[in-house]
């Protein structure tokens, strides 16, 4: 069977957090764009919709070929309401691969690379 992938970019920061298991959640507007991408159906209310499975998700850090990427585990979507604000939270599995990517650290303003 195919893999279900989702391929998403992140800014460098999100990137890293990822890679260091710092972040175990991604976030996504409750917009149209992000609606038509994780639902089967076009519907504005949670509970009447069905949520599409993905295997992994394909995490890059820019556009080029060489850019840093990672593979992680699809463990489900959630929804989070908050003062009336709708995201949809990506919950984060396992890293399964990482390439193009050096471990960066900030300390007193500058970077050091393990």
């Amino acid at each position: 069977m195919k893999k279900r992938i989702l391929h998403l970019t992140l800014k460098k920061i999100y990137f890293d957090q990822i890679a260091l298991r710092k972040k175990i959640e991604e976030y996504r507007a409750f917009k149209p764009y992000w609606i038509k991408r994780f639902l089967k159906d076009q519907v504005d209310n949670w509970d009447d919709c069905c949520i599409k499975q993905f295997d992994e998700i394909y995490f890059r850090n820019g556009y080029r070929k060489d850019s840093p990427f990672m593979r992680v585990e699809w463990k489900g979507l959630e929804l989070l309401e908050q003062a009336g604000d709708k995201k949809f939270v990506i919950l984060l599995g396992k890293i399964l691969e990482i390439k193009n990517w050096k471990k960066e650290d900030d300390v007193n303003g500058r970077k050091r690379v393990f």
